[in-house]
């Protein structure tokens, strides 16, 4: 189980870093002009024609909130992408958090939530710790909560963006790896740990399903039969291959939001990976193409891939992550 589940983190990684460069194209016209080759990892490039960064706002109270450190300066400008100087293979923010989690968990023996909102709390004031541009919604409410005086586990708020599952394949690796072995403790701690900066049902309920699909597939189970018993709510295989009929930007695009918003970019999510179940790469590269965001529906499609498929060793290789924590992502 450890194994599968150690694949499945990596997965997940290597999604995120595929897709970080077309991360949030809406004009898939655009994405292909700008990259038309996918063959491994790719570095973004200004201009990013769908960004929003130009009226996306951020004013912390006061300098115990500012969390976007010497990034601030490209907010509120046109055509500036979101990660514009993570090189080739880089992973986005919520995923290099998902690194220090397993990184915690291994060093401590254990998960204790007050010791990852303490070690979230340092990562995140630090200004030499990440230089992605852009920083979600919920981290931005999380700190002005914080600066103002409400308690570090009190400060997650009402989120139901898929990014919430990014550290979700990070949290069962380390848990594996320190021979925890109670599924539903497992369970447990994955939902208050997404509870800690997501306190939504649909983000609660997709991060549970998402770590009981991953359990089973590491205990031997087909996708099919982990849908039917942990995904049913969110789809199933009988409509996955009606689906499958059609090109991936008509499902997730087009019958599905390809945004971030809960519960469609979860069932999009599912989708992919059960179309792509035995092709990782073809997975990975299929869910970036279909632009918006692919680097959060990373979590659900690289960690299911990577849990059921070896990885394909010119991606692993290509992964700053891989190469910077190589003993302890693999054991």
């Amino acid at each position: 189980m450890n194994a599968s589940l150690q694949n499945a983190f990596l997965g997940s990684l290597i999604a995120d870093a595929a897709a970080m460069p077309v991360h949030w194209y809406y004009d898939t016209q655009a994405l292909d002009r700008d990259y038309p080759d996918f063959s491994i990892h790719t570095a973004p490039k200004n201009p990013h024609p769908d960004s929003i960064l130009w009226r996306s706002k951020y004013n912390p109270g006061n300098k115990k909130a500012d969390i976007l450190h010497d990034q601030a300066q490209y907010w509120g400008k046109r055509g500036v992408h979101y990660h514009q100087f993570l090189p080739a293979g880089s992973n986005t923010l919520n995923y290099r958090l998902a690194i220090e989690l397993y990184r915690l968990i291994l060093d401590r023996g254990e998960y204790q939530s007050e010791e990852w909102l303490d070690t979230y709390l340092q990562l995140m004031t630090d200004p030499d710790w990440s230089q992605d541009t852009y920083v979600e919604e919920y981290h931005r409410a999380f700190f002005d909560r914080w600066s103002k005086g409400t308690a570090l586990k009190d400060c997650g708020i009402d989120d139901l963006h898929i990014g919430g599952l990014a550290t979700v394949p990070a949290l069962l690796a380390g848990l594996s790896s320190i021979g925890y072995t109670d599924t539903e403790g497992w369970i447990r701690i994955v939902r208050g740990h997404v509870d800690l900066t997501h306190k939504n049902r649909f983000a609660l309920d997709a991060s549970e399903a998402l770590a009981r699909i991953l359990i089973n597939i590491a205990a031997g189970k087909t996708l099919d039969h982990s849908l039917e018993t942990h995904g049913k709510a969110w789809g199933n295989a009988l409509q996955f291959e009606t689906w499958s009929r059609q090109k991936d930007r008509m499902i997730v695009g087009r019958q599905l939001t390809p945004a971030c918003y809960l519960p469609d970019s979860f069932s999009a999510s599912l989708y992919l990976a059960w179309k792509y179940q035995s092709d990782f790469k073809s997975g990975i590269v299929a869910n970036a193409l279909c632009g918006g965001d692919n680097c959060h529906r990373g979590a659900v499609v690289g960690s299911i891939l990577g849990a059921l498929n070896s990885l394909p060793e010119d991606w692993l290789q290509g992964l700053v992550a891989a190469r910077q924590i190589h003993e302890e992502i693999r054991g």
